[in-house]
């Protein structure tokens, strides 16, 4: 049964919002009538068709990846205490402070209270909850385990958000030091360089070799900065247009993995996202060539995505995971091993999620110490180009005063 929301003066004349459920808007009103108010707005949750089935609508995401972890982690301790899935998300509707998170759980509701299961439910907002989370919710559904699914899904997403705050947290201070150094240096080349040849194009004396370089500098940045900007405005549009291109974009991250640094943080990042999202599937009882699909797609690098596909095409002719992903060398050696020894002992699941936390954990030291290295490097690189700046500043003056002796 679709949802509305409605805007209504009440019998002392009050405007009161809230939402209710009915058959369509026409009934929604009759409803509200019988009630002694007067119906001002009232509108689906929704969209609905001429049947009053609910469709999908287009609109921004109201769940981000932290507020649909807790959201997820409430259900499944709302479920696993008795609560009916009905009754479950009527409790968290009472709960959920923000309105358009509120009005999507009382659309669920409606949806389950007509009789469409909860992964149908969730299939109308592919923005909020994705392919791999409906199929989760199916598998939990099915087996009625969905309190365990539940569980489980909510520590996944939890385990992500923190492996990508990690590396925003780990980048972040060299970012910020490198923008601060680039204004710096930008504002002593276009504004305090140029005053040393002001003040001493009087003289007769030749400024000094570094002076000079650095005056070069300063007037191709001060006259030429629109050309540089527009160079890096063009390469940047060419770059992004050029990354649309399947092609191009399959070349370019099979080159990212291959950098000395970052590329082992894009390959352990990507395949552990692949392991944690195969070994989620897997133990909610989905089918190894439906999780293997699902898992892939997780994977942001394309060249790793391409051999996760042909890994797939493998396993469907029949060939064991663990020898389909060995001949993948973009997948960490680790990744093929512990799937091996989960085949072997009948605990898939529960190697690869061994092997996923391995190597989120590797990517989370990686990127800590990339961090404490590149910080005190950026700070005396700093220094260094402000220091020569400030040595072609003071060198003519040191070489005046020498004159005047």
């Amino acid at each position: 049964m679709p949802a509305f929301s409605y805007e209504v003066l009440d019998a002392q004349g009050q405007t009161r919002k809230g939402m209710i459920e009915a058959d369509s808007a026409k009934a929604a009103r009759s409803l509200l009538r019988a009630q002694a108010m007067v119906p001002l707005a009232v509108e689906p949750l929704g969209d609905v068709d001429d049947s009053g089935a609910s469709m999908v609508r287009s609109r921004r995401a109201v769940f981000n990846a932290t507020s649909l972890a807790v959201w997820t982690r409430q259900l499944a301790g709302l479920i696993s205490s008795g609560l009916p899935l009905e009754r479950a998300l009527t409790a968290l509707i009472e709960e959920i402070d923000s309105e358009p998170q509120r009005q999507l759980v009382a659309s669920l509701r409606a949806e389950v209270n007509g009789g469409s299961t909860f992964a149908k439910s969730l299939a109308l907002y592919p923005r909020d909850f994705s392919q791999i989370y409906r199929a989760v919710i199916d598998a939990g559904e099915h087996s009625g385990h969905l309190d365990q699914v539940l569980s489980r899904l909510a520590d996944d997403l939890e385990e992500r958000d923190q492996l990508k705050n990690s590396l925003i947290g780990a980048s972040l201070y060299p970012a910020i030091v490198t923008c601060f150094a680039f204004v710096v240096v930008m504002v002593l080349m276009s504004y305090v360089v140029p005053q040393v040849a002001e003040v001493f194009s009087g003289t007769k004396h030749a400024l000094p070799l570094l002076t000079r370089i650095m005056l070069g500098f300063s007037d191709l940045i001060r006259h030429w900065w629109w050309l540089g900007a527009g160079l890096a405005f063009v390469g940047t549009v060419m770059l992004r247009l050029s990354l649309r291109q399947p092609a191009f974009r399959q070349r370019f991250d099979a080159g990212w993995l291959q950098l000395p640094v970052v590329g082992k943080l894009a390959r352990n990042y990507n395949a552990a996202r692949f392991a944690s999202t195969l070994a989620m599937l897997s133990n909610a009882g989905v089918p190894i060539l439906k999780a293997l699909q699902a898992a892939a797609e997780t994977v942001s690098n394309q060249a790793m995505r391409q051999d996760a596909i042909d890994a797939l095409d493998q396993v469907r002719e029949g060939a064991p995971l663990a020898s389909a992903l060995a001949q993948k060398k973009r997948f960490p050696a680790l990744l093929s091993m512990f799937a091996r020894l989960g085949e072997q002992t009948g605990e898939l699941p529960q190697m690869l999620q061994r092997v996923a936390n391995q190597l989120a954990g590797d990517v989370k030291r990686r990127a800590m110490r990339l961090a404490t290295i590149l910080e005190p490097l950026l700070i005396v690189g700093m220094g260094i180009v402000v220091g020569i700046i400030v040595m072609a500043v003071l060198m003519p003056i040191i070489q005046l005063n020498q004159f005047v002796r």
